[in-house]
Order: C-alpha cells, then structure tokens, then sequence
C-alpha cells in the first residue's frame, strides 16, 4: 500500500522584525541579504527586507530560522523554481 506524504503545518512567527522561524518550507528557491524566496506547502513566500540570514535551515523538519530586519512577506501560488527547474539547495548538494 503506498504511504501518502503527511502534509507540514506552515507557520511564520516574526519578533520584532528581527528573527524569525518559518516552517512548513520545502525548498529554498534563493536567498541574498535583501530578499528570501521559500517553497512552502501555502505557495512561494518571499520575505524582503536588510541584511537577511538564513541562521538554521532544516528540510528534513522543513524549518527555517532567518534573522535581519523583515520588511514585508509575501505569497505567489505554485512553485516557482529557481533557474533550471531545480531549487537552490538541490543545485548545491547535486
């Protein structure tokens, strides 16, 4: 019998606009100091913002710490990959 994927709860919780935890993430499409692009099972959440880290990232849990200051999140539907059909995380560790 096939086992079905149990979907991860997604969940964003911001302090101070300054650290985060986000999980739910399945992919990491890209990230840089003013903007972090997750796949996450809502859709693409892009996190825009300065001097933005990525401090703790755990697929396996699908979670992700970031710390900067947070200026605005957004969602897009679907799941946009980075360039080559491939997110970031699986170019690097390929």
């Amino acid at each position: 019998m096939e086992e079905k994927q149990r979907k991860a709860v997604h969940k964003i919780q911001i302090t101070d606009r300054s650290t985060g935890t986000v999980t739910g993430v399945k992919d990491v499409n890209s990230f840089d100091e003013k903007e972090i692009s997750l796949v996450t099972e809502e859709g693409v959440l892009m996190i825009k913002g300065e001097e933005l880290h990525v401090t703790r990232l755990d697929l396996e849990k699908q979670e992700i710490d970031l710390a900067g200051r947070v200026d605005s999140l957004a969602y897009s539907q679907g799941i946009a990959k980075a360039k080559g059909g491939e997110g970031m995380l699986k170019r690097l560790l390929g």
